[in-house]
């Protein structure tokens, strides 16, 4: 077991939550703070306050993946005596380092989204609206047959070959590969100034293009020649389009005012606000986590029933019941299932001495009645 440093957990949750997958404009990654040091305690929470950080201190947390970006527009000062700037002089006083993932992990597969349409036990999920599609590679690579394996290996342990429910998928041709070490060589196989023959595997692997360096990378790593002979070209194919929000059904159709009840248990919220007549039958599901108004149109066009959002303003409420779009709002909160999704993920990394530890301090600002 080893301890990873903050810039090997990054990069492992990037894997996942790659910063590509993020909306314009949209404050994501580094925040306060270094990776560059090792990390033995991760601290995951929705939102980053100071009973948060309080609760990392007490946890000996070194550094804290958020959902919502502490820094959200450009700061004009830093004043200690100010909430914000009390709150960043302690993270530094105390070297916890804080990361968010926003826009990104909700696109992400398995990320906010899906957690959430999980949690409502919605099937056959798709997705609400596209906002990625992916370039698509191939990686070709040459490789004597003893290494065959390892190269492999390594190449799917970077993401390569990952082709919608599979993952590690390649293709292997037999050849002979020819080549003559020059006198300033240093040849894994093969003299200087002699020609070489040698049996030789040619491993195919698809990638997506913003993913490709980091699987190139690894290979060149686990390849035994000194100078790596590999082929990179770009496909027509694109990937399945990803994006916010998921629509789904329900194992059985149910009232509005029942599906209401649902989303209170399942969400765990104590209220929700409700647009639409409470005795509209519901079966198609449309759920979009955080502040979904703009969406709305969207939720109507998938055929959804029932739309699923927070932070619904009062015209846009009148908008969706003018059209017969059901809303159940159950808060901007609900994203706190991302706390558990998150630790549950990134602690299946193994030989990793490193915990990953759910925020329990509730930041949710509303008090219901």
């Amino acid at each position: 077991m080893k301890i990873p440093n903050g810039q090997q957990i990054i990069e492992e949750f990037e894997k996942w939550s790659p910063k590509y997958l993020a909306m314009e404009g949209d404050p994501i990654g580094l925040h306060v703070g270094t990776l560059n040091k090792k990390i033995e305690r991760v601290l995951v929470t929705l939102d980053v306050n100071e009973e948060v950080v309080d609760e990392a201190i007490a946890k000996s947390a070194e550094l804290i993946i958020a959902h919502h970006p502490p820094i959200f527009r450009p700061l004009k000062n830093l004043q200690t005596d100010f909430p914000q700037g009390r709150l960043m002089e302690k993270l530094i006083k105390h070297d916890i380092a804080v990361y968010a993932a926003h826009t990104n992990l909700d696109v992400a597969e398995g990320g906010v989204n899906d957690l959430l349409a999980d949690a409502l036990g919605l099937s056959d999920t798709k997705i609400l609206v596209p906002t990625y599609e992916a370039e698509l590679v191939k990686i070709a690579v040459f490789v004597p047959e003893s290494h065959e394996e390892q190269v492999r290996e390594a190449l799917g342990n970077a993401g390569a070959g990952a082709i919608g429910d599979y993952e590690h998928c390649s293709y292997t041709l037999s050849g002979t590969g020819r080549f003559r070490p020059t006198k300033d060589a240093d040849p894994y196989i093969g003299e200087a100034g002699k020609m070489e023959m040698t049996a030789e595997s040619k491993i195919e692997v698809v990638i997506r293009k913003n993913e490709k360096d980091r699987a190139i990378k690894a290979m060149i790593a686990d390849h035994p020649y000194e100078e790596v002979a590999y082929d990179v070209f770009t496909l027509e194919n694109k990937e399945l389009p990803m994006g916010l929000g998921r629509v789904g059904v329900l194992d059985t159709e149910m009232s509005l005012e029942d599906f209401a009840e649902h989303v209170k248990g399942r969400l765990d919220v104590p209220a929700v606000r409700i647009v639409g007549d409470l005795a509209k039958p519901v079966r198609k599901v449309a759920v979009l986590g955080g502040d979904g108004n703009k969406y709305i149109h969207a939720a109507k066009r998938a055929g959804a029933d029932v739309y699923v959002t927070g932070d619904l303003y009062f015209h846009v409420a009148q908008d969706a019941e003018a059209m017969g779009l059901a809303v159940v709002d159950p808060g901007h909160h609900v994203e706190k299932v991302m706390i558990k999704g998150v630790v549950n993920r990134m602690a299946k990394v193994q030989n990793w001495q490193c915990e990953f530890l759910p925020s329990e301090v509730d930041t949710e600002p509303f008090t219901f009645k």
